[in-house]
């Protein structure tokens, strides 16, 4: 029998798309070097015992910090956007700024001069991120560098005692998931997945309704990335006039599965408290055949593609422990509107955010939820008419949206949401809370790409999901986020204002002398 890096490597080679291999009991083996065999028709795969000394970091606080001071990682796309955002956010320090290319991350200094903040040190080259790593006076590492990049800066991150927060996906394998688990519980240091899909607005409203039992039991949910990428795939970093692709491109040529399963995975985990009293026990996956994606690659070169190992068009479906069952797609090929999905079936209604968005719950489930119908007849075989709609939302607004949304909408980031995710970071680490994304989430939320290729690899079986919390996803019940009381929150706020407001006196003086300096 052949390893699981054979399998890819004889796919790519041109191999057909779902591989029906013998179901017999030979160990084989993952990224992680850990083995897997089938089990009934089912593949399992090995989960690693916690290393001797390393505990659980569900539920991890640190110590509160008044400054959350920052380095930031990858000045392309998103990095230079969620520089700009934290100057927004008062007791942040943007201390470091790190690109492969030292022009990208010079230019950032404008946002800083902007907002009369001090200049940040430079980093640059393919090493850059270890120099910034090591310094003593950042708390947090903040990476938006390109995929293959997000593991190993935070791992430097996290060996140098640094929190690290990570755009998506995290990590690309079983093995990165794995190694960042293992170093967040040994450093008890915060590793954050930025999915700022949890923090849209629709999302987060409909997770309260959902945690007060607006839905009855959530048995069903959808997710989704479906983003036609063609206006973008010419803008993603090439490495050198030789690179035709992209690293974007180049790697959804190079690895099957779904790539980027966790805008869509994520904000329906929180809603069916994966982690926190439920856990995805079973992956089945398969694809379309690739059209879209080999012409791309043609087009580029001007060489045949044999074969591209992604499919256009990739669904997921994932079941719980507690008899829930998960359905992601991806697709960033083909021409179709924009669509996360984002659909919670319930035992007593229904949310829908893609492409229509509304509730269906019929008059008694609505009075119920504590909003009085205003129509006669209503019933769940259709979506609510838009002022009982209105009103569910007023009722049910996340208490996370009223105190960020109406800045959220002036600073921006994909309309806001992405201004709320930093913000609430912000938040808990001044305030010693829990994060509302750890790394098991992390994890749980990133592995889809790997799991689901050895799924369709072979035969499109189900595959048993490694349990990443080892043993302790039924510890907490229920998701949630966590909040200080109004007395440390308002005393933390105060610091974090105070200490802004002499960071942009110094800024400003600074700035101005270096015009000095110019003119002369």
């Amino acid at each position: 029998m052949r390893t699981f890096k054979s399998l890819m490597i004889s796919l790519c080679m041109g191999t057909t798309l779902c591989m029906c291999l013998p179901q017999t009991t030979t160990a084989q083996t993952v990224s992680s070097g850990d083995s897997w065999k089938w089990d009934k028709g089912t593949i399992v795969i090995d989960t690693p015992e916690r290393p001797s000394g390393q505990k659980s970091v569900l539920g991890l606080t640190i110590p509160k910090m008044e400054v959350v001071r920052v380095g930031f990682v990858g000045l392309g796309m998103r990095g230079p956007g969620a520089v700009e955002r934290f100057t927004y956010i008062p007791g942040t320090q943007i201390v470091a700024l790190c690109d492969y290319e030292a022009s990208r991350a010079e230019k950032c200094q404008d946002i800083l001069k902007k907002a009369s903040m001090p200049k940040a040190a430079i980093y640059s080259g393919e090493k850059g991120y270890e120099e910034l790593c090591k310094r003593t006076d950042i708390d947090l590492v903040y990476i938006a560098a390109d995929w293959l990049h997000h593991f190993p800066v935070a791992k430097c991150a996290l060996e140098n005692g640094k929190n690290v927060a990570i755009e998506v996906p995290s990590a690309m394998n079983l093995q990165e998931c794995w190694d960042l688990i293992n170093l967040s519980e040994k450093t008890r240091k915060h590793c954050m997945i930025l999915e700022n899909c949890c923090y849209d607005w629709f999302e987060m409203n409909t997770l309260n309704m959902a945690q007060q039992g607006v839905f009855g039991e959530i048995i069903r949910a959808q997710g989704a990335y479906i983003h036609n990428l063609s206006p973008f795939w010419d803008h993603y970093w090439k490495n050198g006039k030789e690179d035709k692709l992209g690293w974007r491109l180049d790697y959804n040529m190079k690895h099957r599965g779904d790539v980027y399963a966790t805008h869509g995975l994520g904000p329906v985990a929180q809603a069916l408290d994966i982690h926190r009293g439920d856990r995805i026990t079973t992956l089945v996956a398969m694809d379309t055949k690739s059209v879209v994606g080999k012409d791309l690659v043609e087009k580029r070169t001007g060489e045949e593609c044999k074969e591209f190992c992604n499919g256009d068009h990739t669904t997921t479906l994932l079941r719980t422990a507690n008899g829930k069952v998960i359905e992601i797609q991806h697709n960033v090929m083909t021409p179709q509107p924009y669509n996360r999905l984002y659909q919670l079936t319930g035992s007593k209604g229904f949310a829908n955010k893609y492409p229509v968005e509304g509730y269906a719950l019929d008059a008694a489930q609505l009075t119920a939820s504590g909003v009085q119908p205003k129509v006669d007849d209503l019933n769940s075989h259709g979506f609510l008419p838009q002022a009982e709609m209105e009103a569910l939302i007023e009722k049910y607004q996340h208490p996370i949206l009223k105190k960020y949304g109406e800045m959220a909408k002036e600073v921006g980031g994909h309309g806001g949401m992405d201004f709320i995710m930093d913000s609430r970071l912000v938040y808990c680490l001044q305030n010693g809370l829990p994060l509302d994304m750890d790394v098991y989430d992390l994890a749980e939320w990133c592995c889809l790409a790997e799991l689901g290729a050895i799924s369709m690899d072979n035969g499109c079986a189900a595959v048993a999901f490694p349990d990443f919390t080892r043993g302790e996803w039924n510890v907490t019940k229920g998701y949630k986020h966590a909040y200080a009381s109004p007395e440390d929150e308002n005393a933390s706020m105060e610091k974090a204002k105070a200490f802004t407001a002499k960071l942009k006196e110094q800024g400003a003086k600074e700035w101005a002398k270096e015009a000095k300096k110019k003119k002369k």
